[in-house]
């Protein structure tokens, strides 16, 4: 028997060489499979979900979504997606919840754009200018006829709805010292609108940011420091805020305890307005002697209620009057709402006049820009 039939018979032959080549091939084309694969899978998720199920771009055309109170980023992709503004909710999820910002998505009117990527979507969501058109906004002093002249406006509700609320105000959630007074605590603020609202309960909205203010600020508190009860703090930052700038209101409650302890009258314009329902700070002669529990000309003490809702500022001062012996303070620059104070009547007479003299140049500079260019 020949070597070879010998090997042949025992089995013993070396493996062939084209068997290996074979067994390399496959495992080479696995190994190739797998990292393929793996490849395929990170670019799928490195471009996320805004290229498998999301539009591409900032979208066209007009979608108006509306975020209710309390609503998850989950149910504000899924409305998202019904208006067809993002192609997935999810997509729109997985965007906001690696974005720091989107918590801050708040309740609202949003007027965004159809087929929009989801990041896209999740920008203009967090731009104010999407929602402007969904939000009361209150600036600080407004009286309680135009709180509710704004949010008729706002919200395309009645004003005989807000008036039939305030006429029973015990429904509003006030503090038990407004004894259902309502004027002064519809607090200055923005406010979010879903379109779902109703008179009630967007007073009662503002009645309650009132009251965080008010704890925030430890009105209640704070209101025996000054030897007043909160609702006679709350009289007085309405006149700070009437009557003067942010940056004098310290200093002009100060000018109004001095009164009160020297039981002088206060001698306001801005609470014969108010009784009047104008708006003018500067009265006539004849004005000034209309008979009114307001009219702090002819009667001592503060005005029975607040004459506008103050905002957190005005508050503060008048819970921390700036320490001065003033019995006076004159605006004395209309335009640039400059007050200056003074201790003396003599003194109170020389600022009253340099007023009469910036008054005059006022109203001469606004007929002069009213007078039609002569060069045509």
């Amino acid at each position: 028997m020949s070597q070879l039939e010998s090997l042949m018979t025992s089995g013993s032959l070396p493996p062939s060489r084209h068997r290996r080549t074979w067994g390399k091939r496959i495992a080479a084309l696995v190994s190739l499979g797998l990292v393929l694969a793996m490849v395929i899978s990170a670019f799928i998720l490195l471009r996320g979900p805004s290229d498998v199920n999301d539009y591409a771009g900032a979208g066209t055309g007009e979608a108006v979504v509306v975020v209710a109170r309390g609503d998850t980023l989950t149910e504000i992709g899924q409305k998202l997606q019904e208006a067809g503004v993002v192609l997935a909710a999810d997509s729109f999820v997985n965007a906001a919840s690696v974005d720091d910002r989107a918590p801050s998505i708040g309740p609202g009117k949003y007027t965004l754009r159809k087929q929009m990527s989801s990041i896209s979507a999740l920008e203009l969501m967090l731009d104010p200018e999407s929602r402007a058109e969904s939000r009361l906004v209150l600036p600080e002093g407004l009286r309680l006829e135009q709180t509710v002249l704004a949010a008729s406006e706002a919200t395309s509700l009645p004003k005989s709805g807000f008036q039939k609320v305030l006429q029973d105000p015990a429904q509003l959630d006030l503090p038990s010292w407004a004894k259902d007074r309502p004027e002064g605590f519809m607090f200055p603020a923005s406010y979010d609108l879903t379109g779902d609202e109703t008179p009630r309960s967007l007073l009662r909205n503002l009645v309650k940011r009132f009251n965080q203010a008010s704890a925030d600020i430890g009105l209640e508190d704070r209101a025996r420091d000054v030897s007043l009860s909160p609702y006679q703090v709350l009289i007085v930052a309405s006149l700070l805020q009437a009557e003067a700038s942010p940056n004098d209101f310290g200093k002009v409650a100060r000018v109004i305890y001095n009164r009160l302890e020297a039981d002088m009258p206060l001698q306001l314009d801005s609470t014969v307005s108010y009784a009047l329902g104008v708006t003018d700070l500067q009265l006539s002669d004849e004005q000034l002697k209309t008979p009114s529990p307001y009219n702090t000309y002819v009667r001592r003490g503060l005005p029975p209620r607040p004459i506008n809702s103050p905002g957190e500022a005005a508050i503060e001062a008048a819970l921390s009057p700036t320490k001065g012996s003033w019995l006076y303070f004159v605006l004395v620059d209309p335009r640039s709402r400059e007050s200056k104070f003074a201790t003396s009547y003599e003194r109170f007479l020389k600022l009253k006049a340099q007023y009469q003299a910036n008054a005059a140049e006022a109203q001469k500079q606004q007929s002069a820009s009213a007078q039609p260019s002569q060069n045509g």
